[in-house]
């Protein structure tokens, strides 16, 4: 995957975060609270998962940059 493609898959899971937290905030029943934390774990997971593969698609390309490169 390359960075604009994690870059939009970071912002659609920051904002699916957000929303189950809006959710959960006003969820009226135990039952659906629960149902909604058990979402968010998830969601963050995702989200963190996305950010650990985009900081190291970043450190790879910076790594690039300062490659010697080859005179053959």
């Amino acid at each position: 995957m390359y960075l604009p493609a994690l870059a939009r898959d970071l912002y659609k899971s920051q904002k699916e975060v957000e929303g189950l937290e809006q959710q959960l905030q006003k969820a009226e029943t135990v039952q659906k609270q629960e149902q909604l934390k058990d979402q968010l774990r998830q969601a963050k997971a995702e989200l963190e998962q996305i950010r650990k593969v985009m900081e190291g698609r970043k450190e790879h390309s910076r790594a690039s940059l300062y490659k010697p490169k080859s005179l053959f």
